[in-house]
């Protein structure tokens, strides 16, 4: 039976058709059964990684309340700035058209057929996504790529769904489209991102990924650059660094992009001094970050308010 099995998930994950309906009617059945049993898959998960129940009355935790952002936030500017073609027109709306300009990313192409993509216009090193999800990607280097492989991945992320399973509603109702940018590159490696953890529109936390390395390490700084002696589990401790000599422009510009918003992480890359647009994170790890300590979950969670509504009192 245990080969049946394993056979069975072979051939549906080698075929695109398979594949596409297998998911869709696994993360749909999860997200009904999430609504209908008052979320008891997202609390057996919760309390499988983190140890603790999930309180989605009273939301203390950081983790706490972005499973309670997942759930209840309805702030209708979530699907536009989850949208990672989108949010470039609220970047020019917050920043100004100038601003914006500035710190985009270089846009290559844009799509929703996979097969119209000018991979012989194409630089030799860029980065292919989907619009509608967090984490997919496939990165291009000197021109090293297989051309029907991309497509057929593009093709397996233009029909599936993304956020269903993890009730992350922001992403359900983009429309899909592919779009591929610039490779950032420094020294040939993609450079450090800065996500900034802004709380009611005010700058609490900095995490620094270091991509330059191979472990990807990370490292947490306050609002006024002390290091703060905190980890994520699974990922390794990076280096204490210098306070960015751009620093306070890249605070700035966190500033007026959560400003509509509860919370949110602002991810800006900052190259040799030049700062990029990496996106915005609406609900980071989807609520499962693992911090070492483990008092560090509810002692963010103090800065963040979460109320229904609040975005209505924005405007």
């Amino acid at each position: 039976m245990n080969v049946l099995y394993k056979r069975l998930k072979y051939i549906i994950k080698k075929n695109i058709f398979l594949f596409i309906v297998y998911y869709n009617i696994r993360v749909y059945g999860i997200y009904l059964f999430n609504r209908i049993s008052n979320y008891r898959i997202e609390k057996i998960k919760f309390y499988k990684r983190l140890g603790y129940p999930l309180n989605l009355t009273n939301p203390k935790s950081f983790n706490e309340k972005v499973v309670w952002k997942k759930i209840y936030d309805r702030n209708p500017l979530l699907p536009i700035t989850a949208d990672k073609y989108a949010v470039r027109s609220y970047l020019k709306e917050a920043l100004g058209e100038q601003r914006a300009k500035e710190i985009l990313i270089p846009l290559l192409y844009v799509t929703d057929q996979p097969k119209t993509i000018p991979f012989d216009k194409l630089p030799s090193s860029f980065i292919v996504k989907p619009n509608h999800a967090s984490g997919r990607k496939i990165i291009v280097k000197d021109g090293q790529f297989n051309k029907q492989e991309i497509i057929n991945t593009c093709h397996r992320w233009l029909h599936t769904y993304y956020g269903l399973e993890k009730m992350e509603w922001a992403y359900r109702s983009i429309k899909r489209k592919i779009i591929i940018e610039k490779l950032l590159l420094e020294d040939r490696k993609i450079p450090n991102e800065f996500l900034i953890n802004m709380f009611h529109g005010k700058i609490k936390m900095v995490n620094v990924v270091f991509n330059g390395l191979n472990d990807h390490s990370l490292s947490y700084f306050d609002e006024k650059w002390n290091y703060i002696s905190v980890m994520k589990k699974n990922r390794t401790k990076g280096p204490i660094i210098k306070k960015p000599e751009n620093y306070e422009i890249m605070v700035e510009i966190a500033e007026k992009l959560s400003k509509p918003f509860d919370y949110v992480r602002v991810d800006l890359y900052n190259m040799s001094g030049k700062i990029y647009f990496g996106e915005l994170t609406h609900y980071t790890t989807s609520g499962y970050t693992i911090f070492e300590p483990k008092s560090f979950d509810h002692k963010l969670g103090r800065y963040w308010k979460a109320e229904v509504g609040y975005w209505e009192k924005k405007y």
